[in-house]
This record gives structure tokens, C-alpha cells and sequence, in this order.
């Protein structure tokens, strides 16, 4: 086993890349409407922040098509997404205005919720924070869902499922 040491910098983008991919996470899809239109987009960004408030935080970086949508969002859905929707998540990364794949419906305020998530957090924005070559996004959780299944992971460029523990 090889260990690879460096210091993160402009030439070693790769390197931080493969180092940062070494740590499993979920899979989540946000949605928002922007101009009346949906938009969706795949992120590994998504994590909880505080239960009182209840507060969650996900990254939107700033060479992504969508981020005038993202970050203009007043309101928007996380979806954590179920082992068997990677497909759904790929074609989001690629194309989040093509819904055409979905199984989806406006909820009350005409946000986008798909159907088959592990879970779904309803946020309204609490807070943006530039970090970097990311926008920091803190939403407040309006309402949540969750159900019993597997969650779809990601770790090293690749898909996977969550392997129970015995």
C-alpha cells in the first residue's frame, strides 16, 4: 500500500480530488423552481448542521450551470436518494433542468419533490457563505420524510449501497 503525501495547492488538484473521494458519503438531489421552471442537481455535499434550529448545509459550486438558480433559491428540497435511483442522480448531474425521468410533483409552495427518496428535507434559506470556489448553503428544515430502505453511496468516483452491519 502506497502512501501519497502533499501539500493541497494548484498542481495538485487531482491528487485532493482522490484524497477527498477516499471518504464514502450519500447521495442527495436538491430541487428548487426558478422562473417557473424546475432544476435539480446531484450533490455528496449534504450534511446536518444543528437540530435546534433544525438546520442542514449542502455546496454549490460556482462553475456549475445551475448556480444562479441554486443560489437565488429561496426554498428548495434535498432529496436523499434510495440505492436503486442512480440513474436518476446521473441524469440530474448531467441535466438538471430534464425532468422527463422523474417521478415528480410540485408540493404547496411549487418546489420539486420526487417520489422513492430514502429521505426529504423542505428548506427554506437561513444563510449563504462563500467558501472557496463553493457557495455554503444553510437551509432551514420546514418538513422532513424518511422510510426504511438502503441509501445510495458514493466514494472514489463510484456508486455503491450501504452494506447492513451484522
Amino acid at each position: 500500500m502506497t502512501e501519497n503525501s502533499f501539500i493541497p495547492g494548484p498542481g495538485q488538484t487531482l491528487a485532493f480530488r482522490e484524497a477527498l473521494g477516499c471518504y464514502g458519503t450519500g447521495v442527495a438531489v436538491v430541487t428548487t423552481m426558478a422562473e417557473g421552471v424546475p432544476v435539480a442537481i446531484t450533490v455528496n455535499s449534504f450534511t446536518s448542521v444543528s437540530l435546534d434550529p433544525p438546520l442542514v448545509l449542502w455546496c454549490l459550486g460556482e462553475e456549475s450551470n445551475r448556480y444562479d438558480a441554486f443560489s437565488k433559491a429561496g426554498q428548495y428540497a434535498i432529496h436523499v436518494m434510495a440505492e436503486g435511483q442512480q440513474d436518476q442522480t446521473l441524469r440530474f448531474a448531467r441535466n438538471g433542468w430534464d425532468f422527463s425521468h422523474a417521478d415528480w410533483q410540485a408540493d404547496a409552495s411549487g418546489t420539486p419533490i420526487l417520489s422513492g427518496c430514502l429521505a426529504r428535507f423542505d428548506c427554506r434559506l437561513h444563510a449563504r457563505h462563500q467558501a472557496g470556489d463553493h457557495l455554503i448553503i444553510v437551509g432551514e428544515v420546514l418538513r422532513a420524510m424518511h422510510r426504511t430502505g438502503k441509501g445510495l453511496m458514493f466514494k472514489r468516483g463510484q456508486y455503491g449501497a450501504f452494506t447492513d452491519l451484522l
